[in-house]
């Protein structure tokens, strides 16, 4: 039996080889491929960073299409998409979840509508494959960072020094680089220099410069900074000024985009500000503190007072950034009421109480459906409220913010 058994094995070797010899073929030729694919598109830009990552993607591809360049762009913000060389944004549907690979396989399908420019957002979190993702993957003649906050310091941590050395690992090899971080710009430039690369930052005169006049006339909130990032690279590859800002100005408001919304419901008078997406805790902050002081004091004209209710969409998988939020939480303008729903709330609840934020300001709502969550809220609003909704758009974010978007009687732009 063992001698039979002994017969088999260089046949089963010889096999393992094969098999071997085959997938490095295979493998070899995919990276080929994609080689190939990369060189067909002249101007490739890689847009990382911690936050407005969706947004500039979208300016940059909006404005070298309103300078007549053929430009395709992918996102990875609230709802991932593929935007064609038209302007048509495509939702991409992911069946396992989403992967970095899926990079490779929008590069190879934007390549076949022949553009002269694509425009990525980096999907990847792990520092690792941020750099793998830019070196082997995009390999961009563009690189952008948008900032860099302390975001997902459970990954890129434990603090925004860090966050910046992650995110560095997207810099260009041998291209140009854009940035609007000034903090710690230091850090940026020491990876633009450590592989050859240009460093391009945005100044704040240059940020200035974007006056309230142009910002007024976007069609959802944008930021001054995103907008002087996005003009800046196209004017590098060489369209006029007012041509990308042009093209700009046309988009419509991203899936998840900052709304500010007037609902008249059944005689309440309420504000929703849709601030799921800003989910640091510095942008987020901003926000509260921006929307109380200019479109909701803690009285209306009439004197009746107005309550003021954050909503805090905390996620499980998400827990460094829900403990931030509720530290930060502490600091701010206090709310009338904290209404905590999605999962994972118990460790906002610990840290907001050790932080000095009263306990009966805090309402739990873990997991709860979107009806009772609404039905909490207008009991909570009284006759007049505003309403900030903050930290995660996904994990029932989405669908409050639908709600009150389909009630609106008004959208206020600032």
């Amino acid at each position: 039996m063992t001698d039979q058994i002994f017969q088999y094995i260089p046949t089963m070797l010889l096999l393992m080889l094969g098999l071997w010899l085959t997938l490095v073929v295979l493998l070899a030729f995919e990276a080929l491929s994609h080689r190939w694919t990369l060189r067909s598109i002249p101007i490739r830009i890689h847009v990382n960073g911690t936050r407005g990552k969706t947004s500039v993607t979208r300016l940059i591809a909006a404005g070298l299409r309103g300078g007549g360049i053929r430009t395709c762009a992918k996102t990875t913000g609230s709802a991932a998409a593929m935007t064609d060389p038209d302007g048509r944004e495509f939702p991409i549907y992911r069946i396992a979840g989403a992967n970095i690979l899926e990079q490779m396989r929008l590069l190879k399908r934007m390549a076949a509508l022949k553009p002269q420019a694509v425009v990525i957002e980096c999907m990847a979190l792990q520092p690792h494959y941020q750099s793998l993702t830019e070196l082997k993957m995009v390999r961009s003649n563009i690189g952008v960072i948008t900032n860099a906050r302390p975001d997902h310091l459970d990954v890129m941590g434990p603090n925004e020094t860090d966050v910046a050395l992650a995110l560095a690992g997207s810099t260009s090899v041998r291209g140009d680089m854009f940035t609007a971080e000034r903090d710690l710009l230091s850090i940026l430039s020491d990876a633009a220099a450590d592989r050859r690369s240009t460093m391009h930052a945005v100044s704040l005169a240059e940020v200035e410069a974007i006056d309230a006049d142009t910002m007024s006339q976007f069609k959802y909130r944008e930021h001054a900074e995103n907008v002087a990032l996005a003009l800046k690279i196209c004017e590098f590859v060489g369209v006029d000024r007012q041509q990308a800002l042009q093209g700009m100005l046309a988009l419509e408001p991203e899936a998840g985009a900052m709304q500010i919304l007037k609902i008249n419901y059944f005689n309440r008078h309420l504000m929703f500000v849709n601030a799921f997406a800003a989910n640091d805790p510095e942008s987020t902050g901003s926000i509260w503190e921006n929307i109380l002081k200019l479109h909701a004091p803690a009285q209306t004209e009439d004197g009746e007072p107005r309550k003021r209710i954050a909503l805090i969409n905390c996620r499980a998988d998400r827990p460094h950034r829900s403990q931030q939020m509720a530290e930060a939480a502490a600091e701010w303008t206090p709310a009338d009421k904290y209404l905590l729903i999605g999962s994972g709330t118990l460790l906002f609840v610990r840290t907001a109480l050790k932080h000095g934020i009263p306990p009966e300001r805090l309402l739990v709502l873990e997991n709860a459906p979107v009806t009772e969550v609404i039905e909490h809220i207008l009991e909570q609003s009284g006759q007049h409220a505003v309403i900030v909704g903050m930290c995660n758009i996904h994990g029932g974010g989405e669908q409050i913010a639908r709600f009150f978007h389909n009630r609106a009687v008004e959208e206020v732009h600032v």
